[in-house]
């Protein structure tokens, strides 16, 4: 196992897990850096958090540093990640935060699994392909992105799942979702879908929020007074 510090947080990463670029962005601290200075920008105490794609549970770690951990519900696809988002948590007196397992995906039925691809480099991890290597594929539950929002009800939704945020922006989001973030994935669509997903949350009362937005990571909030 090894073990980082980032930004006060520490993080245990199984060797199996960690490749030579993953291993240079922990030690230099440059590892989720503008995900972390987006949610840290506009995160209050008490707001409830939604992450899509946990990684090592490093920003779900920090989210509940400031909103307490019983606000803080995140998602992981990938199950040979769980453990070790799990022991990040606890290891940073965070175990109260709530750890989901599976897909999120537009919809989901009862008992709905999808093929979700994996491998060494955890933060490439993605729902299965036509390409994906058979032996690097695993069925996990489907878990739709409505169901969710009803459920857990977040004010803060912040997301990083390589690409399947294309799927999550066809009908309108609820108003209690008062701001959106999310890493965008540019080479895994074409642009039409980013402007989807922009057309479908400026219907949903949201607009463009330049200080939390970096480069790839797009933030919205929603507009004073909606």
């Amino acid at each position: 196992m090894a073990e980082y510090e980032v930004n006060g947080v520490r993080l245990v990463v199984p060797e199996a897990k960690l490749t030579e670029r993953i291993a240079d962005k922990l030690s230099s601290g440059a590892y989720e850096a503008h995900e972390a200075r987006a949610a840290m920008m506009r995160l209050r105490p008490r707001h409830r958090v939604l992450e899509l794609g946990s990684g090592l549970g490093y920003i779900a770690t920090l989210c509940a540093g400031v909103a307490g951990a019983e606000n803080v519900v995140t998602v992981e696809a990938n199950p040979d990640m769980l453990p070790v988002i799990r022991a990040n948590l606890e290891l940073n007196g965070q175990g109260g935060v709530t750890l989901l397992h599976g897909a999120v995906t537009r919809d989901a039925k009862p008992g709905e699994t999808i093929g979700f691809a994996h491998d060494k480099a955890f933060w490439g991890a993605h729902i299965a392909t036509e390409t994906s290597k058979p032996g690097n594929v695993a069925e996990v539950p489907c878990l739709g992105i409505g169901d969710l929002l009803h459920e857990h009800r977040p004010h803060l939704v912040i997301m990083d799942i390589e690409g399947a945020e294309e799927h999550l922006f066809d009908a309108p989001w609820p108003e209690h979702v008062r701001m959106v973030m999310m890493e965008l994935h540019p080479g895994r669509y074409p642009d039409t879908v980013i402007k989807r997903i922009v057309d479908c949350l400026s219907a949903s009362g949201m607009t463009y929020d330049p200080g939390p937005s970096r480069g790839r990571i797009l933030a919205m909030r929603r507009l004073r007074g909606t």
